[in-house]
């Protein structure tokens, strides 16, 4: 089985955790695409989507799903979305496909979050995956400076890529991190960071990890 077979394995188990009637809070990336592609077979029996970038919305829509404003729902039971890493506690790197802050809002808004990814995004501790970080324009050298200051990580700019909010980003290596919610805490009262890729606040509740094997299901205490 392949990457793509698994992507598509895990993205159907996750209709196992749409709750029926609701608003479902759904991510971005390749492994989504799949998770959006099976949605449609059930979107008769949800309320719609609350998507966490354009690229999600215009394949929602496609599939003839209502893409609500975040504005105008409440609370979610659940927001599904992939991983560039996550760790045996459910913290992850996310932000590979440039949707981090708005992934953020979505999760936010979410009872449950609810990873879905393929057996090689999990990883003993995070860092291996250059984490993604969204700055306003003015404040990129700056920001890439502090990450050699505190924590000896090499920040270059994602050339040629400006976010769903008319930002830059950061992909930050040579990192280990350990304690992802320290890590996450500190760089989020940096000016001029929009948003870190680390998700330790809102680490995943379950990752529906695909494998050459079946369906890996992981439970994280909250």
């Amino acid at each position: 089985m392949d990457q793509e077979q698994l992507k598509a394995l895990v993205g159907r188990a996750a209709l196992d955790h749409v709750v029926p009637g609701s608003v479902v809070g759904v991510g971005t990336g390749s492994t989504v695409d799949h998770f959006i592609d099976a949605l449609a077979t059930m979107r008769e029996h949800i309320a719609g989507a609350v998507s966490s970038s354009v690229r999600s919305s215009e394949r929602l829509r496609a599939h003839g799903i209502a893409v609500l404003d975040p504005n105008q729902v409440g609370d979610i039971p659940v927001y599904i979305d992939g991983a560039d890493e996550i760790d045996h506690m459910g913290c992850m790197i996310k932000g590979g496909g440039a949707a981090l802050t708005r992934e953020k809002i979505v999760a936010d808004l979410a009872e449950r979050f609810v990873c879905i990814a393929d057996e090689t995004k999990l990883v003993e501790v995070l860092g291996r995956y250059p984490l993604p970080v969204e700055v306003i324009p003015m404040a990129a050298a700056r920001v890439a400076r502090r990450f050699a200051e505190a924590f000896g990580g090499q920040a270059l700019l994602r050339e040629g890529v400006v976010t769903d909010n008319g930002n830059l980003l950061l992909d930050v290596r040579g990192l280990r991190i350990t304690d992802p919610l320290a890590v996450e805490t500190e760089i989020n009262q940096w000016p001029g960071v929009v948003s870190v890729g680390i998700f330790a606040r809102h680490r995943a509740a379950v990752c529906l990890l695909g494998t050459v094997q079946g369906i890996r299901v992981m439970r994280f205490e909250r």
